[in-house]
């Protein structure tokens, strides 16, 4: 492996957790507040908004990393060796479902930002409550976002699990054991505050 493959190998991890896996972990937050209701969720919304030079941090800290970590993530899945069938092994399958999920997260993020901030953006829709239990009305982009987020969730805790290894955090196999059982809760826990919002919007 070149020393440059190397450098981008680290900082697409690095992406991963920093800043996607930050803003994934800020959008469900305010997303929960879906529970108490659409003027909770409105007032998060809106906060977030009215954010000075919003559509800078968007771009720069949002778009861009999202864009390198999607398309050099495309570029690994396809270098991927896949051999679940022939090595059944639990970190095999843990490293095949994490090219899955890529896969199925690129898509999920495209459908919804394009529902979401493009629209926001380009035809001044209001993204708010309202927003959403029109979009989740439909049984079928119910079970998507629902896929979307679960393959999201887990593409996450699993990446910042290899995130931890790759920047010599967790050396060891007893670190490595702690930080599984961390990045499985985190998994847990998202899913239910993701799921919890997204059944707010349902109700």
């Amino acid at each position: 492996m070149s020393d440059n493959h190397f450098f981008i190998r680290k900082l697409h991890s690095l992406s991963g957790v920093i800043p996607i896996g930050v803003f994934l972990i800020v959008h469900m937050t305010i997303n929960f507040f879906a529970i108490k209701g659409p003027e909770a969720y409105q007032t998060a919304i809106n906060f977030l908004h009215n954010i000075p030079l919003l559509w800078v941090a968007e771009i720069l800290l949002i778009a861009l990393p999202i864009l390198f970590h999607a398309f050099y993530g495309i570029y690994i899945v396809y270098l991927a060796k896949n051999n679940v069938l022939q090595y059944n092994y639990f970190r095999n399958w843990t490293f095949y479902l994490q090219r899955i999920t890529a896969v199925i997260t690129l898509i999920f993020i495209t459908v919804h930002v394009n529902a979401t901030t493009v629209s926001r953006f380009t035809q001044g829709t209001e993204v708010g409550f309202g927003m959403m239990v029109d979009i989740l009305a439909n049984p079928v982009a119910l079970v998507f976002y629902l896929v979307g987020l679960v393959a999201a969730f887990y593409h996450f805790a699993n990446g910042l699990w290899t995130f931890l290894i790759t920047w010599g955090i967790t050396i060891g196999p007893v670190s490595q054991k702690y930080s599984s059982i961390l990045c499985t809760g985190i998994f847990v826990i998202l899913n239910i505050v993701g799921i919890m919002a997204l059944l707010a919007f349902v109700r």
